[in-house]
């Protein structure tokens, strides 16, 4: 008998006969004799939903009162999920975060867990009971209901795994595991029976949806096994995330390819070539919340450099803004971008032991006539960032040169 916790997501829990469908699912594992945790998020929509209402009343939504309206949410759900089960004959109480005390930190929208009490969870789980928690939500030290930031749930599942020392997470999505790309762009994709924590951890920071970057990095933190599932197949292994680089890996050099439209690229022009200029340009932004990613700076003859950087698109317009105010201040001749922009990465451990990856990556593209605009590297992956017009392509011509459409 082990301790599971599962976490289901908005479109597996979307519609009265969809909760009763986990229900079922629930009831199965628990006949198997394993005691169980579930993480479940809002209806499909239903986060939207609220966001929108909240907007409706106020234009910039006070953080604290959005992070009340939306985790709603997932209060639903929890109940309805414990009604499901009842109706089974199996004992199921429901809990929001609030009731857990799953503790945050105060950054409302985009809190950060801190601790969780596990006791009343042991106890009921001690009790014979299915244990129902609300993914997305915690409270904060003065009482105050907080929210994780979307996909947030993905975090509650991991870190309650963590906290109960589970033997195994296992998230419940519309997919049935972790795929070699997306096999809405490339028809041939395969699902991965496993891939490595650090090649899952660059996937979600890349593009890839399957896993919110949060939940990857709470389990690499607390080494929680993770296994990606799709609740609509009633048989299938997933795909595991695993620590073991060794253990029953496929011996892909390349394990997938990444991608992510949501990019847009900020060229600065002509500042003075000194010490500090790349704080005093990135300071402002960095004030301002928001991320940068690829950084590029080419240094001039005349004592003047160019430095280009990308942020996410949704702050095209915001990083803009900024830099044109400080544009006097740093020196710049001009400020200028694109938010027609994609970032295309190879992701593999076998990149340490393999050369010749970035070769075979820039060949590919040159011979397809994709011009690389900027590029970034780290251990174990390749990223270009592309016009975005040739997205598509470029992924399926680099799943296809890295043999990736082939069985291991």
């Amino acid at each position: 008998m082990a301790l599971i916790v599962q976490k289901y997501g908005g479109t597996s829990m979307g519609s009265p006969e969809r909760i009763r469908n986990v229900a079922r699912r629930v009831a199965k594992y628990r006949a198997e004799g394993h005691d169980l945790v579930i993480v479940v998020s809002a209806m499909s929509g239903e986060t939207n939903r609220l966001i929108s209402l909240a907007k409706e009343i106020q234009a910039q939504p006070d953080p604290r009162e959005l992070d009340v309206v939306i985790a709603t949410g997932e209060q639903v759900t929890i109940g309805l999920l414990a009604m499901a089960l009842k109706d089974i004959g199996i004992d199921a109480r429901s809990y929001t975060g609030t009731q857990v005390r799953i503790l945050t930190d105060s950054a409302h929208t985009k809190a950060r867990i801190q601790h969780i009490d596990d006791e009343n969870m042991r106890a009921d789980l001690k009790a014979g009971r299915v244990v129902i928690v609300a993914g997305f939500q915690g409270v904060d030290a003065d009482g105050n209901i907080t929210t994780l930031g979307r996909g947030g749930s993905d975090t509650t599942g991991v870190a309650l795994a963590a906290a109960l020392k589970a033997d195994e997470c296992q998230i419940y999505t519309d997919v049935d595991g972790v795929y070699t790309t997306d096999p809405r762009v490339v028809p041939e994709a395969r699902r991965l029976k496993t891939i490595t924590f650090e090649e899952m951890l660059e996937m979600a920071s890349l593009g890839s949806k399957v896993l919110q970057i949060r939940s990857v990095e709470f389990a690499g933190k607390y080494k929680v096994k993770l296994r990606v599932l799709s609740s609509f197949q009633d048989e299938g292994e997933g795909t595991l995330i695993t620590f073991e680089e060794n253990e029953a890996m496929e011996k892909a050099i390349i394990s997938g390819i990444a991608f992510n439209r949501d990019e847009a690229r900020i060229n600065v022009i002509g500042v003075p070539d000194k010490p500090g200029i790349a704080y005093q340009i990135l300071g402002p932004i960095a004030d301002a919340n928001i991320d940068v990613d690829v950084i590029i700076q080419n240094v001039g003859q005349d004592g003047h450099t160019d430095f280009s950087f990308t942020v996410p698109r949704n702050d095209y317009q915001k990083a803009c803004r900024i830099l044109e105010g400080v544009q006097g201040h740093i020196g710049a001749k001009s400020i200028s971008g694109d938010d027609k922009i994609c970032k295309v990465s190879v992701v593999g451990v076998g990149m340490r032991s393999h050369v010749g990856i970035a070769s075979t990556m820039f060949r590919t593209l040159a011979e397809e006539g994709i011009n690389i605009q900027m590029i970034s590297t780290s251990e174990i992956k390749i990223s270009v960032v592309l016009d975005e017009k040739y997205l598509e392509l470029a992924v399926r011509v680099l799943h296809k040169a890295f043999g990736l459409d082939q069985e291991a």
